[in-house]
């Protein structure tokens, strides 16, 4: 899993918008396992830059990537912010069963995980082992889960995060957030979407 502790920015991510979004696509791609064993410790265009190599590497946002691979050349901030913002979209619709599961793994556990995707523990060691394939239903519900957690990440750490879906909500008519899924739940429901819009407040208010 990759180190992230910010504790400095250069220069163009003094910004508060370019820090925020270089924020946001660092916690996604983490909880995403995109990141391998990467140590992040202050934002710059060199961190930013292998950052977006990794997601590339994935298949990812290869398009902005390239526009970004020049080292001796530096985006202005405007059209910095609408590279992120093109790599960060196309990580929204970009499943990667292949890394997210061993990252989502290491978070929950094995009968957790199971649970909040509607599966057998089972047939989680049988994905995360390759010896069978992700169903396109399953391989949305795990990246579903992954963006959440990038959006909780700035807010909570690994056990709150943990925590968080079984604790009641009043804003999910008291149910917690894995209550308000339900077992058999659908990425794009209405119950998918109010869960997602829960934990992108908290991380947004957690970021301000």
């Amino acid at each position: 899993m990759a180190k992230i502790r910010i504790t400095s920015a250069e220069n163009p991510f003094q910004s508060q918008r370019l820090a925020r979004l270089a924020a946001g696509l660092i916690a996604t791609a983490e909880a995403m396992g995109l990141l391998g064993d990467m140590v992040i410790d202050r934002l710059d265009m060199a961190t930013v830059r292998h950052i977006v190599d990794r997601i590339a590497a994935a298949g990812i946002g290869t398009e902005a990537q390239a526009a970004l691979s020049v080292p001796d050349e530096r985006p202005e901030p405007g059209e910095l912010a609408e590279l992120l913002g093109r790599i960060a979209a196309a990580i929204e619709e970009s499943p990667a069963p292949a890394y997210e599961w061993r990252s989502l793994e290491a978070l929950f556990g094995t009968e957790q995980l199971a649970a909040l995707l509607g599966t057998s523990a089972a047939s989680v060691r049988r994905y995360l082992a390759g010896s069978r394939e992700t169903p396109d239903l399953v391989a949305a519900r795990l990246h579903f889960l992954a963006t959440v957690v990038g959006d909780l990440a700035g807010a909570y750490n690994d056990f709150g995060i943990r925590r968080w879906f079984h604790r009641r909500r009043q804003l999910l008519d008291g149910r917690s957030p894995a209550e308000h899924l339900g077992d058999d739940w659908d990425s794009d429901s209405d119950r998918a979407r109010s869960v997602r819009r829960l934990a992108r407040s908290l991380g947004a208010s957690a970021a301000t």
